[in-house]
């Protein structure tokens, strides 16, 4: 019996992109190669893979590999599902826009996919799902107040992060707003979103620390079935301090899963 290969096309050689596309060169995943990388930078000989457009990795191509932000999701993922490719989304927060969801969930031949990413405990919020809603979800997750910086804050608040000497809470909403806020830095709060089935549901703090030399997320949820509580706090990227060191490992992990890798848990 002959088992197929995954064709994977990944989109972005960045921090997780260099992590996951290394991986796979050294057939690291079984069942699954890497036959291009897409970027908007001439990347030369530093990917181990041929650089094509997106419509060329899409022609090449059993599943895309999403590794470059919200904008590829929003821009491209109805487009890959549509032409009957598979969509692997590791920047979730794009989706918090519910019509984007909901087109991406409904379109098809591809199936789209989502990496869990810097947090735990997902699995199981979906499970509790099928007994009845959650009374509550909160997450809070703590940074160092350089990676919080966006571009819409005002003086008064960069002042009052780059001065901080203990933490300092930056947004308080719902995981439908903080990720719009924040693009690189709270899929996390969308990911809970999509494990309880309802941004509005999950109440997010987001909490600047000049000492947190973790990233740290907590999820703590509740209902009528029961209470759970998951802490999880990583070492950030050396070279993109706003994501957590494990996220390509976690995309690598839903690789294996996708690729047909024994042993999994599901």
């Amino acid at each position: 019996m002959t088992t197929r290969t995954l064709k994977v096309g990944l989109v972005g050689w960045g921090a997780i992109g260099r992590v996951v596309g290394t991986a796979l060169d050294r057939h690291d995943i079984p069942g699954a190669e890497l036959t291009c990388v897409v970027d908007n930078r001439p990347l030369g000989e530093a990917a181990p893979a041929p650089q094509h457009t997106f419509e060329e990795a899409l022609e090449r191509c059993d599943l895309i590999v999403e590794a470059a932000g919200q904008g590829v999701v929003r821009e491209w993922g109805e487009r890959v599902l549509t032409c009957g490719t598979d969509l692997l989304v590791a920047s979730t927060g794009a989706l918090t826009d519910d019509d984007l969801a909901k087109r991406l969930l409904a379109a098809g031949p591809g199936r789209v996919y989502f990496t869990g990413g810097a947090v735990g405990g997902l699995d199981l919020l979906q499970a509790v799902r099928a007994l009845g809603p959650l009374d509550t979800v909160h997450l809070t997750t703590t940074k160092l107040p350089s990676t919080l910086e966006q571009p819409w804050m005002d003086l008064e608040l960069l002042a009052r992060l780059r001065s901080a000497t203990g933490p300092v809470e930056v947004m308080a909403g719902t995981a439908r707003d903080v990720p719009v806020k924040f693009p690189k830095s709270t899929n996390v709060a969308a990911s809970v979103a999509l494990a309880v089935g309802d941004p509005d549901a999950v109440r997010v703090r987001v909490v600047a620390d000049p000492a947190a030399e973790l990233t740290r997320h907590v999820v703590e949820a509740s209902g009528a079935h029961g209470a759970y509580r998951f802490e999880v706090a990583h070492r950030p990227d050396p070279g993109n301090p706003a994501t957590s060191q494990v996220v390509p490992y976690a995309v690598l992990r839903s690789l294996a899963a996708l690729a047909g890798r024994t042993g999994q848990i599901l």
